[in-house]
């Protein structure tokens, strides 16, 4: 009886054995999907991020700037950025202070949408550059796109994206270069390391052969950048550079190497 107990559960003990494997083996499929599903979103939403697809004032790590740390002419805008940074900066403030030097944001985070303003009116010409307009002055296309270049960030591949950098005191380099520009830059010089800052982009030479012109008023929160940049290496590719006039040329300037990553040295 045993023996025909056995026989006819023999077939279906076969089939279960033979089954374990391919469930095992499905299951195992189905949660290296999902892992791989979750890996791909986590990939899109940093890009997201170092992109500046996102509105600051949504984000809780992000702060709004109180208008008694920006410049005059910033007052009337609203100015966001990273908590840490931000709080940085008010330490800096309060240590320059002391030595009766005044550092103010002229500009913090610029997302996509602001950056590709301002690159849009550059290329059509609303705005001027070097007192010209630059849809008449270059008409070719490619060579405009590297003027433009010279200071405005491509939308997409600004540091100002990331909520970690500012610009203190304006964006012209003459002021730095003497009186009370002067002694701001060389008071941040000396002292804005011990706060986490840095200036990012350093006089063009051996060691920064390429990338932006020299922006003395240009300083970066290096404890989240630092994270930023090398995400942006690791995962940003330059045909994900696009959405504005004249990305068509972004591949030929190798943003990412010659741009991006092409930063003063002390920031990496």
């Amino acid at each position: 009886m045993i023996r025909n107990i056995l026989k006819s559960i023999l077939p279906a003990l076969v089939f279960i054995i033979f089954l374990i494997p391919v469930v095992t083996s499905s299951l195992l499929d189905l949660e290296q999907k999902k892992a791989n599903e979750l890996r791909l979103e986590q990939e899109l939403q940093e890009k997201i991020y170092l992109m500046g697809k996102f509105d600051p004032a949504l984000r809780e790590d992000f702060v709004l700037i109180p208008s008694e740390y920006t410049i005059e002419q910033m007052n009337q805008y609203k100015i966001y950025l990273r908590k840490e940074a931000f709080e940085a900066y008010l330490q800096m403030k309060n240590a320059a202070d002391l030595d009766s030097v005044d550092l103010k944001i002229a500009s913090a985070t610029r997302n996509f949408y602001y950056q590709k303003d301002l690159w849009g009116k550059e290329w059509n010409g609303t705005t001027l550059v070097d007192g010209k307009n630059l849809l008449k002055s270059i008409p070719d296309k490619q060579e405009r796109f590297k003027k433009i270049l010279e200071y405005i960030a491509v939308p997409g591949t600004s540091r100002h994206h990331w909520g970690t950098d500012i610009d203190i005191n304006g964006a012209n380099l003459s002021y730095f270069k003497k009186d009370k520009g002067k002694k701001e830059y060389e008071w941040l010089k000396k002292n804005a390391y011990l706060f986490g800052f840095c200036q990012t982009y350093n006089l063009k030479g051996s060691e920064r052969p390429t990338g932006y012109n020299e922006e003395k008023w240009h300083w970066s929160y290096i404890p989240l950048s630092r994270k930023f940049t090398q995400e942006y290496k690791n995962l940003m590719k330059n045909e994900d550079i696009r959405g504005f006039e004249g990305d068509e040329y972004v591949a030929e300037q190798d943003l990412i190497n010659n741009y991006v990553l092409s930063i003063n040295p002390e920031c990496i």
